[in-house]
């Protein structure tokens, strides 16, 4: 993820990184918006072997963090045997490929038309067309299966 190479970059001032870098770990993000009244950003992150996923991070982050990528996937350790996930930023939901094979980041609904969809964000899977939305509540997030189309893409592969 690239931003602008200011100081306050968390790698701006460390060797071996590029100055506008500002998180690490993630593998191909396919659609990230920026949450229009907080600011808070959502990354549909497109997976490789079993698991898509969606991050977040909050607006008031310093940066720094890292989602995983060769150590984990989704939740789970990227290859067979355990791996080592401290430190890094979880993402705060997942799929298998069993349901999709390639997220799509949405936006955080803040349209006028829909009281009950304020502040959900929506996303959606590229090859089974699948729609999801994502609440957060404190610090919980609730999924849901939004839509299921009757249709399958399986052009990319």
């Amino acid at each position: 993820m690239l931003a602008s190479a200011s100081a306050s970059n968390p790698f701006a001032q460390t060797a071996g990184y590029r100055g506008e870098i500002w998180a690490l770990g993630l593998r191909n993000p396919w659609g990230f918006a920026f949450e229009k009244q907080t600011g808070d950003l959502y990354i549909g992150n497109v997976g490789e072997v079993e698991f898509e996923e969606v991050n977040y991070q909050p607006v008031s982050s310093k940066g720094g963090e890292n989602y995983g990528r060769h150590i984990t996937e989704g939740i789970h350790c990227y290859r067979p045997g355990p791996s080592n996930a401290r430190g890094l930023t979880r993402p705060v939901a997942e799929y298998p490929h069993s349901l999709g094979c390639a997220v799509v980041g949405g936006l955080v609904y803040r349209g006028s038309q829909s009281v009950q969809m304020q502040g959900i964000y929506f996303y959606a899977d590229f090859c089974s067309g699948r729609i999801w939305r994502l609440r957060r509540i404190g610090d919980n997030w609730q999924i849901a299966l939004l839509y299921d189309a009757p249709f399958q893409n399986h052009s990319h592969r």
